[in-house]
């Protein structure tokens, strides 16, 4: 039994790449399909929005020579192929999906408006919108973060290959625990990293409260959309 009416769900680009680390793994993307169609059958409203570091992102290419205003462009345009592959993949397993940009791609996609996406949602329609914030120097973190705002989603789920938020990096610290919930100021306090500090503020500042959840296990999305503790929660006090 789902607990949430409507969710903003953001998928890192590097996630879509398995485990070569670059590019769309076609069988990560049909087990991500998969799970949201499973959760969209339950009545849930989706909204998605993925990052592009498995394709380019902005500030590496800086460190290439890139101007940042151009990378950042380069990275919207990342964000948008991996948008089209988990439509198709969607597509593909039968849901109803439409993808909104956040900057002009018709044909590729329809432009972004909130009226858009909720009439969308409304009609039982999986909504992915493309293109980050449509402006540079941001994140799709951000941009995950502004959206859910926007269509007033319940909660805000950030599924990685992570199954939470931990005290340090669990892969150097063998005595880091895992939270299962916290609060975003001790997130602060602590230093801990969940999302880039522009994200991270705008959903403390408009309560979203925020679930970081291993999207890579099968099953975890509707166990996580059921209520059920996986992963770590954060929120207002």
């Amino acid at each position: 039994m789902a607990i949430y009416k409507r969710i903003l769900l953001k998928l890192s680009g590097e996630s879509l790449a398995g485990k070569s680390g670059q590019g769309l793994d076609t069988g990560v993307l049909a087990s991500y399909a998969t799970q949201i169609k499973a959760v969209a059958e339950s009545g849930v409203q989706i909204g998605i929005v993925i990052g592009g570091g498995n394709i380019f992102r902005g500030l590496s290419g800086v460190n290439k020579g890139f101007d940042r205003v151009k990378g950042d462009q380069m990275g919207m345009l990342a964000t948008v192929i991996n948008s089209l592959a988990l439509c198709s993949a969607l597509e593909s397993e039968g849901a109803k999906v439409r993808l909104l940009t956040s900057i002009k791609m018709a044909p590729v996609g329809e432009l972004y408006t909130k009226t858009r996406a909720l009439e969308l949602m409304e009609a039982g329609y999986i909504v992915i919108i493309g293109g980050g914030t449509g402006n540079p120097f941001f994140s799709t973190d951000s941009a995950s973060a502004l959206r859910g705002v926007e269509i007033e989603a319940d909660v805000l789920l950030k599924g990685t290959r992570v199954d939470g938020v931990y005290t340090a990096d669990p892969e150097k610290d063998p005595t880091a625990t895992k939270f299962s919930d916290i609060t975003f100021d001790e997130v602060y306090r602590r230093g801990l990293k969940v999302m880039d500090l522009t994200a991270f503020t705008l959903c403390k500042e408009n309560n979203l409260p925020i679930i970081v959840f291993d999207m890579d296990t099968p099953g975890n999305l509707s166990k996580v959309i059921a209520g059920e503790t996986i992963g770590t929660t954060v929120k207002n006090g």
